[in-house]
């Protein structure tokens, strides 16, 4: 474990694999999607996390597919997959230690299969959330995460991202925030870690509110 050792204005979070991991329904369904679109599926399904479905669909330009349809068949089949979806350990609490203007989430899904995700997990729903309808520009691009910190009235410079997949950890730093990566569903070609501080979910951490209001990250005694 590794925690950043400067104050915060905010705490930006992603979702899957960050604060809940829908891994296993999203791994599913894009695997049955691959296969039918001839796809190698253990080469391609690796590739799909921390990204819009539609920008994993439109860089494979396979011929006579419509990006847009398919993506929104994905995100159907993926609402009513949920069974398996969780919090990640500790995720709950740390959350709920948080004053609630100084946080939000930031997601590549959809707003709507955000939402049954987080409530199939029992974590809260901020109404600041940016999710992948709100931002053209997913990540790797920092677009997100800058309206994040723009809706809670913060510089992005002054937030701490909490990211898990590739594309996340580069737009947090496109963006000029600090990066923390929970590598509790880390694997190869997932997570990038790389000199990052991490921690592997929020057993171990606490958030410290000081009466300014910044927050820094302590280990839990």
């Amino acid at each position: 474990m590794t925690l950043p050792t400067r104050t915060y204005a905010a705490f930006l979070f992603d979702m899957d694999g960050t604060i809940l991991t829908s891994i296993a329904s999203a791994e599913r369904t894009w695997t049955k999607w691959a296969i039918a679109h001839g796809l190698d599926a253990a080469t391609f399904v690796p590739t799909i996390h921390g990204v819009q479905s539609v920008e994993t669909i439109r860089r494979l330009a396979l011929p006579g597919v419509d990006p847009v349809a398919e993506a929104a068949a994905i995100t159907a089949a993926e609402m009513v997959d949920i069974g398996d979806v969780e919090p990640i350990a500790g995720a709950a609490a740390f959350l709920a230690s948080l004053p609630t203007e100084r946080w939000t989430i930031v997601t590549s899904a959809p707003r709507a299969l955000a939402e049954v995700r987080l409530k199939a997990a029992g974590l809260p729903i901020p109404v600041t959330m940016i999710a992948a309808d709100d931002i053209p520009r997913g990540k790797p691009a920092p677009d997100c995460f800058l309206v994040a910190a723009g809706r809670l009235g913060v510089a992005a410079s002054d937030c701490l991202v909490f990211e898990d997949a590739a594309a996340g950890i580069a737009a947090g730093d496109a963006a000029g925030a600090d990066v923390l990566v929970i590598t509790a569903t880390h694997r190869a070609g997932h997570g990038k870690q790389g000199s990052h501080p991490h921690v592997v979910n929020y057993l171990g951490i606490s958030a410290n509110v000081a009466s300014s209001g910044e927050i820094a990250l302590t280990t839990r005694s």
